[in-house]
């Protein structure tokens, strides 16, 4: 296991080796297109036997208007998961897999083995209406979640360098979940349309607003939720040690075991009365969906401060500014950045700056693992590749990352001014006059004594008095 070093090395001159070197390896580009050719052959045909099964089922005019109102809250639902990857965003490659995988694949699996499973369930209890209860509350759950699983399984194995933590589980599982959702809204949607058209209801009163409103308008993140948990399981195996297999293992089963227990208790809700369905909405969904928001969010808070905290080793060994760690750590620095690369340079200097905050994030993350013991046996390699790709796009995202920062910096506290005390001035003390004699207490009295006080005084001070003198006029 490599360690990293205290302090990488001066980064080297202009036009060196750091010019040029590719993320990649040169022939890795054959494999790679063997890979993504077949995975490509296989969603398209899914997405075909897929798209006639449901057609089959809900009849052109159904699927015309399932399509319709399902895509409503994709576009919701894919922003809001990649606004929680903006701090170190994936390819887009890996969401348009998830999406395409939940939506095609995944789907494909879920219709072909439930109706198979409540098929064989309905003939050996001779029970129909009890085969689709059993189907709904247990096959589904377990067909649904382990086929949207797969999704999750093969980014963590094949783009481990784009699985870093729990921000990716949760995205990558959040839009597969979406995909497989906007699928079977299609199918629900567009059956409860033909139903209608045979009852001749419409409106409120209809079937298929009633759909909506439960699917589309209650519950979205339903599917996204379940999945979720799921992606987190992978997520903290992606943050596990290498030598802890068992918990590497035992992550994501725990995950998937509780995106499965939460889907049946919600597909089984309709079971526990005429308020169960409200009842495990208000109870169980809701809270879940706020608890996990909250965790992600403060898990991407948590990743800007990794930023700034592991940044500034390589702004002592001259790679970056001494600007570019706080700017890389503010979502508004980085917005700021890009724009300014846009206005004066055009789009591909703002493209080039958002790669740039992309690999200085990727590094801050390496160099964490490292720190803390979990870096992988290709540090060194991979954080000279990072270095070289910051290298290579300097000259356009730091004038604009340090311009950032300036505007994003917060004002300095004002130092408050210590005014100087002034020194106590001793007050001279008037002594009485010394003598003897006697007066009327006046100021301008005969002889030396008191000047307030009827009779003998000596004039002296409280204190032992010493004895007279004689020799006093």
């Amino acid at each position: 296991m490599a360690i990293s070093p205290p302090y990488p090395p001066y980064p080297p001159h202009p036009g060196g080796p750091a010019e040029g070197v590719p993320l990649r390896h040169a022939h890795w580009w054959r494999r790679r297109s063997v890979r993504y050719g077949a995975l490509i052959t296989l969603l398209t045909l899914s997405g075909l036997v897929i798209l006639a099964l449901v057609r089959e089922q809900t009849g052109t005019e159904g699927f015309l208007v399932g399509l319709g109102l399902a895509v409503l809250p994709v576009p919701l639902l894919l922003a809001a998961f990649r606004w929680l990857d903006r701090v170190e965003p994936g390819p887009w490659r890996n969401l348009v897999f998830a999406f395409a995988w939940g939506a095609c694949a995944a789907a494909l699996i879920a219709i072909v083995a439930n109706s198979f499973a409540t098929r064989w369930i309905a003939t050996a209890t001779a029970d129909p209406a009890h085969a689709d209860t059993l189907g709904a509350t247990v096959i589904a759950p377990v067909v649904e979640e382990s086929a949207k699983a797969a999704a999750v399984l093969l980014v963590f194995l094949f783009r481990r360098r784009d699985f870093t933590g729990l921000v990716d589980g949760v995205v990558v599982a959040g839009v597969t979940a979406t995909g497989f959702a906007f699928t079977e809204n299609i199918l629900y949607l567009g059956n409860a349309f033909g139903t209608d058209q045979l009852t001749g209801d419409s409106g409120i009163a209809s079937v298929t607003a009633a759909t909506f409103f439960v699917r589309i308008v209650m519950s979205p993140f339903a599917h996204p939720l379940f999945t979720v948990l799921t992606g987190i399981g992978f997520g903290l195996s992606a943050l596990s040690a290498d030598r802890r297999h068992l918990l590497r293992v035992l992550f994501p089963l725990g995950g998937l075991l509780c995106a499965m227990g939460m889907h049946a208790l919600w597909n089984g809700s309709s079971s526990f009365g005429d308020f169960g369905f409200f009842t495990v909405y208000a109870v169980f969904m809701v809270p879940a969906f706020g608890v996990l928001t909250w965790l992600v969010v403060w898990t991407r808070q948590r990743e800007l401060r990794t930023v700034r905290e592991e940044l500034p080793a390589y702004t002592a060994a001259g790679w970056l500014t001494p600007a570019e760690p706080y700017a890389l750590g503010s979502m508004r620095a980085r917005r700021l950045a890009r724009d300014h690369a846009r206005r004066h340079l055009g789009r591909p200097a703002a493209r080039a700056v958002a790669e740039y905050e992309a690999y200085a994030t990727s590094l801050a993350f390496l160099r964490h693992r490292g720190r803390v013991g979990r870096a992988d046996a290709d540090f060194v390699v991979r954080e000279r590749e990072l270095l070289n790709e910051l290298w290579r796009r300097k000259d356009v995202a730091r004038p604009a990352l340090d311009h950032a920062a300036r505007l994003t910096a917060p004002p300095p506290m004002p130092v408050p001014v210590q005014m100087p005390v002034p020194m106590p001035v001793p007050m001279p003390v008037q002594l009485p006059t010394q003598g003897y004699g006697h007066g009327y207490g006046s100021p301008q009295s005969y002889g030396y004594g008191i000047p307030q006080g009827y009779g003998y005084g000596y004039g002296y001070p409280a204190g032992p008095r010493p004895a007279p003198n004689p020799y006093q006029p």
